[in-house]
């Protein structure tokens, strides 16, 4: 037998597709296009076996679908910009281009050792001035048309990571990269106006059908699209009321006390002169300090400081307290809510922990309810009641009566709010695109012009870790001239947050090198959708919503005509090792090196799509890897057994009528294509198709001897190739060759489905007799009910002796269900 040296073969065939450029396409309207993509990485180091899975299951799409004719785009790229590789420049006493440069090359090597079927020539790293250029041409025509602006607010800045971040980077008052808390500031920064896009963001879903529900969800709660009304609470002694948002305003008689989050703005202002202030305001700084997610999750008590102000109910003219609490947080709503405790089990909890009145205006149908010994809060719809006019109204029409009064009245008025905010993109940080803007004495903020572009980072900027932004140091970089008026101007050292590289990089994948746009429009028309995107679910708020809003950007500005871009999203599971995620920060990571050093990139592949569904998390084992490479060298055996026998052959023509053996040899090849081909192409059940091959592969051992050295053993030898090379390309190609095949197995046709040869002579039924199996009959395929019906019967006749059927319900290929009473 011929030594399987998966050493030499995988790099001799990755040579030869390399060589002849068997990744790289270009437009061919005479085929169907399918553009098959995955996140690009983030080039931190080097990649471990947890970021193979992702690559691996695009692989076998990919040369699958090109397999049957498709056309495929499988581009990789690298988001190469951003705060990581500025910190570990900072650690190691290296520039971050040096540290991202010396990542790419080694992680290149690394995705090409294992063999993906990427078009190299369509590299692109977002850290190339000849891309981030078109960043800043982006910005540039969003400020044109009011999309970006400068805006002083207050922002979500991280003292570890020493830079301000956006909503969605700073969820639960978390950095979203170092997992420090994070604090309130105010800063002049700059944002996009994403909200002007929130209704679209919305609506637009309904085209995203291939999107798992989870991530609309997340989505659509991100986005916090709510019908509702706002209503001003006087307070006593001051000027500004305290606005709140509420959805249910037919419970607000129910009111009997307010709370603001601690960082409210007001909040200083109600303590300030009311007695024990230093002490609430210390109360107070100790509630700001709690864990915000905490907070929003409800896993720490709920505490709360009564500020000693009163605020009134302007519906029922009530005098009712004012206090602060730790469930409520800024960023939801107003940061104010009017608290009703018998209809919000919060104010419930906090209601009784201070002994605050607890009245019910909402009355559901059955016993009436009493606030004094309410222990649930009732949330539902009913009539309202002690309410003052609104009395015996029904909640859904009180609603809308009760906001039309507000307004009449003019101390509210129904509304829409959104959660989402608009996104700030400064970042106080050497390592992203320059924000290209100019403040001059005389002109102010001034754009700078496209034939300027791009502002390079420069090269000679320090990084010492003595905190603030290295740009600020470099004064060739900071002193400008005003493209206006040609006087002294200072350039804008805040760079864009590195979600900018992300939100439109598989548009430049289809022209890298275009030097007078940013995409070409007609390829862009022949590609897109992208149809299938995959990815980790954790950027359903980031990456995702962003890249949505960019698209929706770039049609407006006549550069696209899509509304969304990807057709189907599949979130893949993650790489667990010892019970916990694969990650470099855990100290838990298998490098692939090391793995493809002792038995070869093919098992690797085959191992990571085997261990279970690609939208599960998978447990890594050390064991586990052996059964997949003991299947390839099955395989191979198996095929270097006839490799003299056929090769240089193609199968001969099958006769109609086979022996027993052939016939069931020929039957589990074509449903084995079938399976594997609904697995890939619909279900992305990569493991399962796996699994029907190995099964294939048994049967082919188990009747071997029977069928000889005929056409219908090379059928199935070929096809087995043929299906296994989107898993195991190398081996695969080498045993391709082996049985005589000079074309490469990247193009080769795929196997073609026969439904004949794939049809059983006879399926086995079971029949249940009120929902218990008691017999299995045996019925031709094309066998009608009444038949099976009639068979079914026959066969459990004892079971049924002397009761009456009801009904016999026959579920094609599966049973039979006898009803008897």
């Amino acid at each position: 037998m011929a030594d399987y040296d998966f050493q030499e073969i995988e790099t001799r065939w990755q040579k030869r597709w390399a060589e002849t450029g068997a990744f790289e396409v270009d437009q061919d309207p005479s085929r169907p296009k399918y553009y098959c993509l995955e996140m690009l990485p983030y080039p931190s180091g080097n990649i471990h076996v947890g970021h193979v899975r992702n690559y691996c299951i695009t692989d076998v799409i990919s040369r699958s679908k090109t397999m049957r004719g498709f056309n495929v785009m499988h581009p990789i790229g690298w988001d190469a910009l951003g705060l990581p590789a500025e910190n570990a420049a900072i650690q190691r006493g290296i520039h971050p281009e040096k540290w991202t440069r010396q990542n790419i090359a080694s992680m290149k090597r690394q995705l090409q050792r294992l063999g993906f079927s990427y078009p190299w020539s369509r590299e692109i790293a977002t850290c190339d001035a000849e891309y981030y250029r078109w960043n800043q041409w982006f910005f540039l025509r969003m400020l044109e048309k009011g999309i970006a602006y400068r805006a002083n607010s207050p922002v979500n800045w991280c003292p570890s990571c020493q830079t301000v971040l956006a909503n969605e980077q700073a969820e639960g008052g978390i950095c979203w990269r170092c997992k420090s808390d994070v604090e309130q500031r105010d800063m002049e920064q700059w944002f996009l106006r994403i909200t002007a896009y929130q209704d679209q963001l919305l609506d637009d879903m309904a085209q995203l059908e291939h999107w798992p529900e989870r991530v609309l969800v997340q989505q659509k709660n991100w986005v916090g699209k709510s019908a509702g009304a706002e209503v001003d609470f006087p307070v006593e002694g001051e000027d500004e009321p305290i606005r709140v948002f509420t959805t249910r305003v037919d419970t607000i008689y129910g009111a009997t006390f307010m709370v603001l989050a601690p960082e409210h703005p007001m909040v200083d202002g109600l303590l300030a002169g009311t007695k024990d202030a230093a002490e609430k305001k210390e109360r107070i700084g100790r509630l700001r300090a709690q864990d915000r997610r905490a907070r929003l999750e409800g896993k720490v008590e709920k505490e709360g400081v009564f500020t000693g102000r009163y605020a009134t109910n302007p519906y029922s003219g009530e005098r009712i307290p004012v206090w602060v609490g730790n469930f409520v947080l800024m960023g939801y709503g107003t940061g104010a809510i009017m608290s009703v405790p018998a209809h919000d089990q919060r104010d419930l909890e906090f209601a009784r922990k201070y002994a605050i009145n607890v009245r019910v205006v909402i009355q559901p149908e059955g016993p009436e309810l009493d606030g004094a010994t309410l222990e649930e809060a009732y949330s539902g719809t009913g009539t309202v009641v002690h309410s003052g006019p609104f009395d015996g109204l029904p909640s859904e029409e009180a609603i809308p009566k009760m906001a039309a009064w507000a307004e009449e009245k003019g101390f509210g008025k129904a509304t829409i709010t959104y959660r989402l905010k608009d996104w700030l993109i400064s970042r106080q940080r050497y390592w992203g695109t320059p924000i290209p803007v100019v403040y001059c004495e005389k002109d102010g903020t001034v754009p700078v012009p496209d034939d300027q572009l791009p502002i390079v980072l420069p090269p000679d900027a320090p990084f010492t870790g003595e905190g603030g932004n290295p740009l600020d140091k470099v004064p060739s970089f900071v002193d400008a001239t005003c493209p206006r008026c040609g006087g002294k101007a200072r350039r804008e050292t805040d760079t864009m947050d590195t979600f900018v590289d992300s939100s439109w990089y598989f548009y430049r994948y289809l022209s890298p090198r275009k030097d007078d746009g940013p995409v070409d429009t007609g390829a862009v028309r022949y590609w897109f959708p992208i149809d299938l995107y995959v990815g980790g679910i954790e950027h359903a708020i980031l990456h995702l919503v962003y890249s949505r809003f960019w698209t929706k950007v770039m049609r407006d500005l006549g550069l696209v005509d899509a509304d969304e871009p990807v057709t189907r999203l599949f979130p893949q599971g993650m790489v667990h090792k010892d019970g916990e995620v694969m990650s470099k920060s855990k100290g838990n990571t298998i490098a692939p090196d090391d793995v493809v050093q002792r038995y070869g990139a093919d098992t690797l592949r085959l191992y990571i799509l085997f261990a279970g569904p690609p939208e599960l998390p998978m447990e890594w084992s050390e064991s586990g890897i052996e059964g997949p490479h003991r299947f390839i060298l099955r395989v191979w055996r198996l095929v270097d057994r006839y490799a003299e026998v056929f090769a240089g052959q193609r199968p001969g023509e099958i006769p109609p009528e086979l022996p027993a053996a052939a016939r069931d040899l020929r039957r589990k090849v074509h449903q084995t294509i079938d399976k594997v081909t609904r697995d890939i192409d619909e279900r992305i059940q990569l493991n399962t198709a796996v699994a029907a091959l190995m099964e294939l592969v048994n049967e082919i051992y188990h009747l071997e001897a029977e069928v000889g050295e005929s056409p219908v053993l090379h059928e199935a030898l070929e096809t087995v190739i043929l299906l296994l090379s989107p898993f195991t390309p190398h081996v695969c190609e080498e045993m391709w060759s082996r049985l005589g095949h000079d074309e490469s197995l990247v193009r080769a046709p795929w196997p073609a489905f026969d439904a004949d040869a794939a049809r059983e002579d006879e399926i086995e039924l079971a029949v249940q007799v009120n929902g218990k199996v008691r017999a299995r009959i045996s019925v031709e395929p094309e066998a009608d009910e009444e038949t099976v019906g009639a068979k079914a019967q026959e066969a459990v006749a004892e079971q049924v002796k002397g009761k009456q059927v009801v009904k016999v319900v026959v579920v094609p290929g599966r049973l039979v269900s006898v009803v008897v009473r």
